[in-house]
């Protein structure tokens, strides 16, 4: 999963970034919170591991301000040199839902940060299969199947759709689809991702018939909504929707 870190410290910040790509993860990391806050603002992340201290800007003015924006969906666990009750207590108060103190023990972190990820993200971790709506998929063979009928996708389109129905109503950025579909940080403009999505909308139907939407955000990605034909539209969020791509 992608996991943004800020450590001002470059041997820590290394330290957590290793134990986290050795876990399987992908990782953005900063050591600037102005700079971290205002790429979140046009990127996204699975779970946030953040420094009490921070230049310009401190975790926990970064925690508040991912809360302002993504609600409480997005998990944070603070690591840091900084371990006084005051602070703890006052990060959890401010919506951080682990708090741990250097010097690190690796194990334990890393079984942290994955219970924080199982407890966000309960249909990603263990199972072998999952519905959403009328989508069935199953998670060892890497099919879909809508009402029954088994759809044919690639690889790259089971992933897409996976992460896509794991996370309805949560923006996903396309550097964050991209990483966590092609294994690799998006790094140039391209129609890559416009035109997987288009194809998979086509494959799988993704229509309000189908009690769901997949909608363009404005200079951010992509979002799955959950719709039904009596709703109504005006209740929709109306921020920053994209026409939809053809």
């Amino acid at each position: 999963m992608r996991i943004a870190i800020l450590q001002r410290d470059p041997v820590r910040s290394k330290q957590l970034e290793r134990v986290l790509v050795q876990a399987g993860h992908s990782c953005m990391v900063y050591d600037d919170g102005l700079t971290m806050s205002k790429a979140l603002a046009r990127s996204t992340a699975d779970l946030l591991v953040l420094d009490w201290h921070g230049v310009r800007m401190s975790g926990v003015d970064v925690l508040k301000s991912t809360r302002a924006v993504s609600g409480d969906r997005v998990p944070v666990i603070f690591v840091s040199t900084e371990g006084s009750e005051e602070n703890v207590v006052r990060a959890l108060a401010s919506g951080a839902d682990d708090y741990l103190t250097f010097p690190l023990r690796i194990a334990e972190f890393r079984e942290r940060v994955t219970a924080l990820l199982r407890r966000s993200y309960p249909e990603r971790f263990g199972v072998t299969s999952f519905d959403v709506g009328p989508y069935h998929f199953d998670t060892r063979r890497q099919v879909v199947k809508l009402r029954g009928k088994p759809i044919q996708l690639s690889g790259t389109q089971y992933r897409l759709a996976s992460l896509f129905f794991s996370n309805v109503g949560r923006v996903l950025s396309r550097d964050h689809i991209f990483a966590m579909v092609w294994g690799r940080e998006f790094r140039e403009v391209t129609r890559t991702i416009d035109s997987h999505v288009s194809r998979l909308r086509l494959l799988l139907q993704i229509e309000a018939h189908n009690d769901y939407r997949l909608q363009p955000v404005y200079k951010s990605g992509y979002r799955l909504l959950c719709v039904r034909p009596e709703d109504d539209a005006a209740a929709q969020p109306a921020e920053a929707i994209e026409p939809a791509v053809a």
